[in-house]
């Protein structure tokens, strides 16, 4: 088993490259070789399987031929830019979300045809392909209208998807991530990172900004079980999904405000004092669009699972970030 991952040096990527060489195998395959790219070099773990790894920008004429030259039987296409970049710069969206993936599809499909080439493609939709109005829980044949440049891009990639896959060209699932919290590290320039940002922060004993109103719901999904999900779609019989071909996962909803009571009884009260409230226009103007929550009939059906709340995702982030522990 030879696998790409596109957006390896990604939070989402680092952690995925970790439980595949901790695993070792997909679908009763043994791993053999990685390769590693993003448009930074992804760090090389320490590991017996081969492993490249090396700096590629997919939106660049070219390089997605390059990539499928290796024939990966499977491929993660992790790669974009997050949803306030790509609403700030428009043509960067177009190019890094729509445009790299196409060139991605469109490589494949020559190799397809040149030899046969058939792997299985993971790609990482979002829920952002859905926009408001919405109902509190969205059901899986719900309309795809999305509201911002970032969720456009994502829609349009899926449909992509399901041609090229309806075409035999590759084997394609799309997952639709909640928006992952806690996230780890620094805030990014995702305009959902306040979610991760007002419970991380005060658990460490630091400030975080709070820019919408406690009253904000949204679906969420912890780093653990987001890989889950792509560890669990590379071994799917796909045949199961028809030509529906991206599945909404499973999450949990909550408002800010619960998320906050959460923090409040795995951290207390101090922790919770470091909140600072700063409304943002422009955030609270995106964030209103979003989505609520998901039934994820479909995926739950097909074995994809999640938290069941939202002292469970602080738990997690605890566990896997912070060494078991409050500090």
């Amino acid at each position: 088993m030879h696998i790409l991952i596109i957006g390896a040096a990604g939070m989402v990527g680092r952690k995925l490259t970790t439980r595949l060489l901790r695993e070792g195998a997909v679908g009763g395959a043994a791993i053999e070789k990685l390769t590693l790219v993003d448009v930074v070099s992804p760090e090389k773990p320490e590991t017996t399987v081969a492993i490249d790894s090396f700096a590629v920008d997919l939106s660049t004429p070219g390089v997605a031929e390059t990539l499928v030259e290796g024939r990966p039987d499977l491929i993660y296409h992790l790669a974009a830019i997050v949803s306030a970049e790509a609403e700030l710069d428009f043509d960067k969206g177009y190019r890094i979300n729509l445009d790299g993936t196409r060139y991605l599809f469109d490589a494949i499909r020559l190799a397809h045809q040149a030899d046969g080439y058939k792997p299985r493609v993971v790609f990482t939709s979002s829920i952002a392909v859905v926009g408001a109005p919405l109902p509190l829980s969205i059901p899986d044949d719900f309309h795809l209208t999305p509201l911002t440049s970032y969720g456009t891009q994502k829609a349009m990639s899926e449909l992509l998807l399901a041609d090229y896959s309806r075409r035999g060209f590759f084997d394609g699932i799309g997952i639709r991530l909640p928006t992952v919290c806690i996230r780890p590290g620094k805030p990014n320039k995702a305009a959902s990172g306040f979610f991760s940002n007002i419970l991380r922060e005060p658990l460490i004993g630091e400030e975080a900004i709070l820019p919408v109103p406690e009253s904000t719901r949204h679906w969420h999904t912890s780093p653990r079980s987001a890989v889950g999900y792509l560890v669990h779609a590379a071994d799917l019989d796909l045949a199961q999904l028809g030509s529906q071909r991206s599945l909404s996962m499973p999450g949990v909803s909550a408002t800010v405000g619960e998320q906050i009571e959460a923090l409040r009884r795995i951290a207390g009260d101090k922790a919770v004092s470091l909140i600072r409230r700063e409304p943002n226009e422009m955030i609270m103007k995106m964030v209103a669009g979003w989505a609520p929550g998901f039934e994820a009939k479909r995926a739950i059906e097909l074995g994809f699972t999640a938290e069941n709340n939202f002292d469970e995702i602080i738990q997690v982030h605890i566990e896997d970030e912070l060494g078991g522990g409050l500090p």
